[in-house]
């Protein structure tokens, strides 16, 4: 069972010239996620120290089951507003009752991921389209933009939602600590600045901030610092007192899962197109499974991939998942040692970084390219901008599915059709409108529907079916289905062509299908509308049909002349 470890099957035949890599790597990974890591538990209210054990235990856990070997998880700002979500509507206010609360959630998302991967659910990840979570995703980082007003103003800002906290802001516009808006401005410029540079902005700040902090006493001019942060990790343990309910924890659990493994896996695949490998999406799961479970049990929160620790391993040029193990050998040092230079580290500096991070994750060139390549994607993206921004994370993430649906039906609601004909002197059958020198062939008709019939397309699909027959030339003898692109049919689809077979044989005119896959074949088979079409009229490719309509016809030729 050791010798299946991925670790254990990464490093074999590991070539003693990587290990420099590796180190280094793991190193850089490290001063890239301290930042976040004391950061980005602040979205869900979270102590800071919880941000190091979500960094540090998650780091172990994928690198011993997780297959990739480039791929580095940790605290992700569109999981952490969704687990903020989640959070808020728990009834603790101790930051010990919420630390449990996250710790549980991160379980449950582990074991959610882990039966995932068994059951081989890594397609859900497809399930969010990527122009639904590109809006979803930039609509969250609107809400984390929000939700710093506090720490950049040194106000208690209570309200929630978009526009309400910018009203609260307004109206205590008089109680604004103008020391740390000027700090939190200087420190956003700052990483603003360094974002197109090799230079690790988040580390810089930290660096600066902590500095700054030391020298001028910012506590003492009443900016917000970290403050003491503990100098060790904590024992394994089952977290208890969460403050939800066992349905609200499942539907958390779930929500969570569902945000972390589409943002992950969307940011592996392109982390892998990036770097050259594969993502096997189910394998991911299992690695995410581990990474999770390893969080929950140290008092962590649910992690996913992630982006700038990721980039910075593969620019460094990390070879194994011997990174990762580097990587969390380093922070646990610095959660050690440097403690009493993480505890000055001001709260306006925080925020500076989770806004040049929201900043980061709203992907305008994204958003534009959707636009350029099809306007209702486009639209879809702003639905789930909107979801995420207007109703929250958690309602955004049921309006973001509720979106993703709807584009599915729209997509396949009115699937196209187009008639076929023959090119003089060519072999197959092209589209009418596409190709000019294509013509009809005399007495047949060829329609080729694309895409799938089922329930509820059947009416807008057998009305066009309707209007073509209705229009067929007069001489018109065969109408033949070209089923070559209809994956799927139905009960209700079987009972429309049991009706267009009637309806076509009131004009005389007899109803094949063609190239018919085996599964629709079954169902049309069982529901009986391949009897009553005839197995005469069903063939297996449309050069076998042409050839049975030209013997029909040359057939009733003789029959005319030999006629007494």
């Amino acid at each position: 069972m050791l010798a299946r470890l991925p670790l254990l099957r990464g490093l074999k035949g590991y070539d003693r010239a990587w290990l420099g890599r590796d180190v280094t790597a793991g190193l850089a990974v490290a001063a890239v996620a301290i930042p976040s890591a004391i950061a980005y538990p602040a979205i869900a209210g979270l102590p800071a120290e919880v941000g190091m054990y979500s960094s540090i235990l998650p780091l172990v856990g994928y690198a011993l089951f997780g297959p990739s070997r480039q791929l580095i998880v940790g605290p992700d700002a569109a999981t952490m507003t969704v687990l903020a979500a989640v959070l808020a509507g728990t009834a603790a206010d101790m930051p010990a009752e919420r630390v449990a609360a996250a710790s549980a959630l991160a379980l449950l998302v582990g074991v959610l991921c882990i039966i995932g991967g068994r059951l081989h659910l890594g397609v859900v990840a497809a399930f969010l389209s990527r122009p639904i979570l590109v809006g979803f995703i930039s609509g969250i980082s609107i809400s984390i933009l929000v939700g710093q007003i506090g720490r950049f103003t040194g106000l208690r800002v209570e309200s929630s939602g978009l526009l309400r906290p910018l009203v609260e802001l307004f109206q205590k516009a008089g109680l604004v600590h103008w020391p740390s808006v000027t700090l939190g401005a200087v420190m956003l410029a700052i990483l603003l600045a360094l974002r197109r540079s090799r230079i690790p902005g988040p580390l810089v700040v930290v660096v600066i901030a902590v500095a700054a902090s030391a020298l001028f006493g910012f506590e003492k001019m009443g900016i917000k610092v970290v403050g003491e942060l503990p100098m060790a990790l904590p024992a394994p343990s089952l977290p208890s007192g969460t403050g939800l309910s066992a349905s609200d924890l499942l539907l958390g659990a779930a929500a969570v899962w569902l945000v972390s493994l589409g943002s992950g896996l969307v940011a592996a695949r392109s982390f892998a197109a990036r770097g050259k490998f594969d993502v096997d999406a189910d394998a991911e799961l299992t690695g995410f499974g581990v990474a999770n479970i390893a969080s929950g049990l140290f008092s962590g929160f649910p992690v996913t991939v992630a982006d700038s620790r990721t980039a910075v391993n593969l620019s460094l040029g990390g070879r194994t998942q011997l990174t990762g193990i580097v990587a969390a050998l380093a922070l646990t040092l610095a959660l050690l040692f440097l403690n009493d230079a993480l505890r000055l580290l001001p709260v306006p500096a925080l925020g500076a970084i989770l806004a040049a991070a929201a900043i980061g994750l709203i992907d305008v060139a994204s958003l534009r390219e959707i636009w350029r390549i099809s306007r209702m994607e486009f639209a879809f993206a702003m639905i789930g901008m909107w979801g995420a921004v207007s109703f929250g994370v958690l309602t955004g993430v049921v309006v973001a599915v509720a979106a993703t649906l709807l584009y599915v039906l729209l997509k396949e609601m009115r699937p196209r059709d187009a008639m076929l004909g023959r090119i003089p002197g060519r072999s197959g059958f092209y589209k009418l409108h596409r190709s000019r020198t294509a013509r009809p062939v005399p007495g047949l008709s060829v329609c080729l529907i694309q895409g799938s019939l089922l329930f509820f397309n059947i009416d807008y699909v057998r009305a066009r079916l309707k209007s073509i027959v209705q229009a067929l030339p007069a001489d018109a003898r065969w109408f033949v289905l070209d089923a070559s692109t209809i994956a799927q049919v139905d009960s209700t689809a079987a009972a429309m062509l049991d009706e267009m077979c009637a309806f076509c044989a009131e004009r005389g005119i007899a109803l094949g299908i063609a190239e018919l896959h085996i599964e629709p074949m079954a169902i049309l088979e069982r529901s009986g509308v391949l009897a009553k079409i005839g197995r005469s009229m069903i063939f297996d490719d449309l050069e076998d049909m042409l050839t049975a309509f030209r013997h029909t016809r040359e057939s009733k030729k003789s029959g005319m002349v030999d006629r007494p």
